[in-house]
Formats: C-alpha cells, structure tokens, sequence
C-alpha cells in the first residue's frame, strides 16, 4: 500500500518532545491497531478538503470567533460531524478513520478534527484535558474562547465550566485560578493518551482484555514510567493469565507507589499471581 505521508512508529513517539508528536497522524496510528489496512492519505485529504473548502470564508471573517464560528457552522451542520449521544461506548467513536467516515465521535476526537481544521487555517486551536468531557479553547482578546466539540462547537461560559468541573471535583472548591489551571491547553501526548485510555475503558467495560492491554500498551510507549498504566497493564496480564507480565508489572508499580490506595488489593493480585507461578511449576 502507497502512502504519501507514513504514520509515526510507536517506538520513536517516546523520545519526542510533546510539541514534536504529529497529533492528527498519531491518532491515526492508534486506529491502524485496530484497522491494519488504513490508509492515512484518504484522512489527511479529507482534512485538507475541509480546509480548502473553508479558506474563503474564514479569510472573510475579520476576528477569531467569527472565524471559529464559520468552522463550527461548517463542520458541524453542513458536513454533520456530531456526537455520538446514543452509543458513546461504541469505539469507533475514538478511531479517527471512523470518525472522518461516519461523522460521529466522542469529544475527543470531535475536537482532534476540528483542531486539525482550525490549525491548518491559521487558527491555534488547543485542547483542553477537562475533567469528563474534552474541550477545545482558542485565545481571544482578554481571554480564551472554550467550547464543546461534543455539542456543535457551543461556547460555554465561566459558570457552566464551573458547573462541570465541580461535578468532578467531589466537592473541592474551584476559584477562578484552579479553573484557569483545568483549561491549560492539553499537550499533544496528553491528548493521545486521552485517546487511548478511553478506548482501554471500553473494552474493560466489554470484557475485551486483549484490546484493553493493547491500549494500554500504547499508553507506555508514550509515557514508558507511568505507574497507572504499569498497573494497568499488569491487571490485563493477570485477567488473561499472562502471570510473568502481571508479575513484573505489578511489582513495578508497587515499587513506584508503595503507599498507594489500592497497593493492598495490588499485593492480594500478586501473591495470587506467584502461586499459580508454583502450582504450573
């Protein structure tokens, strides 16, 4: 298969510098896990129609948010990206080729398009890790501009940003700097990771372990020390009988934060781990 620009591999991503990981090619190489005969020139022209079809128009808007409105009008109701309100565990609602065929995603990766988009016209548009939903936020006069990618693009304003974030927060307390902390623009890896770690969740949810451990997997070639996704990786091992993996993994994790709240129940795994280790033996 020709391809004009080749996808990243998994095993440089690592040694690259947030800013440096391709983001829209990186999700693209998430997908080809899932989908081998992709072909990402199909994605990035689809991409760049979008934008061509757009140039006009947002040249003809004078100032940011009537630029990004003209986007959100575009991709939104004329090319009927939208989220997937019915199905939202559905996981082609986070692979990106699927995402581009059937117009329907999760916030992430809704906003991964519109990100592409908007950047590729000139518009710096970020995303934003919020807790639940992803967002993306441009910068405007005397502040930023945050908006729903899962909900056409709809603006939201300090009090509804509020709202959500307090959903999550149990409680705690959010003054308007916390708040300004929780929009920092999210970096390329982070995003990815996102990406990957909701796709992980929907096949734990499914029972699909094998998918789950290849998500995770990924997770660690782009952050190879993360003990969340050590431990995560070593429960997948251990619920597929993969006792040598579920062992080193979840020793590593141990080591990395012996005194974290589910260390106990890691330990119970473990020693269970090691003796079906003696009993094969």
């Amino acid at each position: 298969m020709h391809e004009r620009t080749p996808l990243p591999n998994w095993a440089g991503l690592a040694a690259l510098d947030d800013d440096a990981i391709p983001l829209f090619s990186s999700a693209l190489l998430i997908a080809r896990d899932e989908y081998p005969d992709l072909d990402p020139a199909v994605y990035g022209e689809l991409i760049a129609a979008h934008a061509a079809a757009l140039r006009p128009r947002v040249d003809a808007a004078s100032h940011w948010p009537l630029k990004m409105m003209v986007i959100n009008r575009y991709l939104f109701e004329e090319q009927g990206y939208t989220g997937n309100h019915e199905t939202y565990d559905d996981p082609r609602n986070s692979y990106l080729n699927e995402v581009c065929e059937r117009r329907l995603g999760i916030p992430l990766s809704l906003g991964l398009v519109q990100m592409e988009v908007a950047r590729r016209l000139g518009l710096p548009l970020d995303g934003v890790s919020f807790p639940g939903h992803f967002l993306v936020r441009l910068p405007v006069d005397g502040g930023v501009l945050v908006m729903d990618p899962f909900n056409r693009g709809r603006p939201l304003d300090v009090d509804e940003l509020r709202e959500r974030a307090l959903a999550h927060l149990d409680g705690t307390g959010l003054d308007d700097q916390v708040l300004q902390q929780i929009l920092h623009p999210a970096s390329n890896r982070a995003i990815l990771v996102r990406m990957l770690r909701n796709l992980y969740a929907v096949y734990v949810k499914s029972g699909d372990w094998e998918r789950a451990l290849r998500c995770i997997d990924r997770v660690l070639h782009l952050l190879p020390d993360n003990a969340d996704a050590l431990r995560d990786r070593g429960l997948c091992y251990f619920r597929m009988r993969h006792l040598r993996g579920a062992r080193d993994d979840l020793t590593r994790y141990l080591q990395a934060r012996p005194g974290a709240g589910d260390a106990a129940r890691v330990r119970e795994l473990l020693i269970v781990a090691s003796g079906e280790r003696s009993r094969l033996h």
